[in-house]
């Protein structure tokens, strides 16, 4: 499979508060958040020219970059309108879109008190996560578990924790797999490396409690669309030896969308009904072609 690298584009990143040209959009090999990942990031879909709850995302990197201890030098609101007007200049209509916020280079060591930070967004075309996902995708075990609460800052969108993901995912692809399924640090069930995860049985709604991982966007939304359907949800604890009592199994994130799941390592699932129809609702919803009542 052929890449487009991301340091060679044509088009323009907002950067700091001004349009850069792609291939100048860069920060120094010293800069604070690539040596002790100090950076907080949101991935955003745009459908049809509207990014899909686009001020959540940008409240989202507002508080993970709190938790993490900065402040952001732009309001949410600012923030906002840097990421339409890069979407406008993308010429992008349907866009992933990706805002950052990372310390500068101004200190070098843990402690980051005299640092900038340094805000970014960029838009390009992004299609489907996964190949021939609605077939269903298969899932292995992650190497890595999800740290604790008590361990590391899980309720943040902050790039220091998507390193064991990307040594689970790394490893799953090597195997033939498309993902990994990730337990949380007590051995429970938890999400996949960039993504949420729900199981069906009889006609049910299972999900872990969202405690050591982020309660992705994509996935408040899925049980959102459940609940207009009168599908009866359960966030719960899950283990692991309840795998094999499931009926049908997917995934969620933003660039996940609703991703059906046909094996976790031993365990197979065929979607189905609910995956089915929550796959068809979520598509109607971000094309604007049915609402959805957050308040209800």
């Amino acid at each position: 499979m052929s890449f487009i690298p991301y340091d060679d584009r044509d088009g323009f990143i907002w950067m700091d508060g001004k349009f850069t040209p792609w291939r100048e959009a860069k920060v120094h090999v010293l800069t604070h958040g690539m040596h002790y990942a100090s950076t907080v990031f949101e991935g955003e879909r745009a459908y049809s020219g509207e990014i899909y709850r686009s001020e959540h995302h940008s409240q989202r990197l507002e508080k993970s970059a709190q938790i993490l201890g900065f402040d952001l030098p732009y309001s949410v609101a600012e923030i906002e309108t840097a990421k339409r007007d890069a979407l406008a200049k993308s010429g992008l209509e349907n866009a992933y879109v990706r805002a950052l916020a990372w310390r500068g280079s101004e200190q070098m060591g843990i402690l980051a008190t005299e640092t900038s930070v340094r805000v970014a967004v960029a838009c390009w075309s992004w299609g489907d996560y996964f190949d021939n996902k609605m077939d269903g995708i298969r899932l292995t075990n992650a190497a890595y578990a999800r740290p604790s609460p008590e361990t590391a800052p899980c309720h943040a969108k902050a790039a220091g924790l998507y390193m064991i993901c990307t040594i689970s995912k790394q490893k799953a692809h090597l195997e033939g797999y498309a993902d990994a399924l990730m337990l949380d640090h007590k051995g429970d069930v938890a999400e996949a490396t960039g993504a949420n995860i729900f199981f069906t049985r009889d006609g049910a709604l299972h999900t872990p409690r969202a405690d050591s991982f982020l309660n992705g966007i994509t996935r408040q939304t899925a049980i959102r669309l459940a609940k207009a359907r009168q599908i009866e949800v359960i966030e719960r604890t899950i283990t692991p030896d309840e795998l094999s009592t499931f009926d049908e199994c997917f995934i969620t994130g933003t660039a996940a969308e609703i991703t059906p799941v046909r094996e976790i390592a031993e365990h197979r699932y065929k979607p189905s009904n609910v995956c089915e129809a929550l796959i068809h609702d979520y598509d109607n919803l971000v094309n604007r072609k049915m609402t959805l009542d957050w308040n209800a």
